[in-house]
């Protein structure tokens, strides 16, 4: 199990692997900036922060649109994202709350990466779902009981 955090602890570690750029899409930092971080849950930035740190051990990347990416979408989305527009029922994704994010590494596939969660789910500060049978890595903190649970 990993030490306790308390947010600003996760905070002042986190900023060390990322950028709010790459954890929220573009119009979300566009108009809140740096207090964006406000809008990701503490749970799911202190499972980033183990991730990268203590069981993965590698970059991971989740929007790389500040880097001439395409890739916008796969932290926070808010209502202007295309991915929500275009539902046409309620559309209740935990990334949609601040809680999921997609990632991807050059240094592991998606497999690689959920095989090493697994085998390290002690480490995790919570419960997290991963998405199987993707080549990118969802994780979010929605609890469904397990320390993994895979969907």
């Amino acid at each position: 199990m990993t030490d306790i955090m308390n947010r600003n602890e996760i905070l002042l570690e986190i900023k060390k692997y990322f950028a709010i750029e790459e954890l929220v899409c573009k119009d979300v930092r566009n108009l809140h900036g740096e207090k964006a971080w406000n809008f990701l849950d503490t749970n799911l930035l202190h499972v980033l922060l183990v991730l990268r740190r203590d069981i993965l051990k590698t970059s991971l990347v989740c929007n790389d649109y500040k880097w001439g990416g395409k890739n916008m979408q796969r932290g926070l989305r808010c209502n202007l994202c295309e991915i929500v527009k275009s539902k046409k029922q309620p559309y209740l994704s935990q990334h949609c709350m601040g809680k999921a994010v997609d990632l991807v590494s050059k240094n592991m596939t998606a497999a690689e990466m959920r095989k090493r969660i697994k085998a390290n789910a002690s480490l995790l500060p919570c419960n997290v779902r991963i998405e199987k049978d993707v080549t990118w890595l969802h994780i979010d903190v929605m609890d469904m009981g397990v320390k993994v649970y895979e969907f």
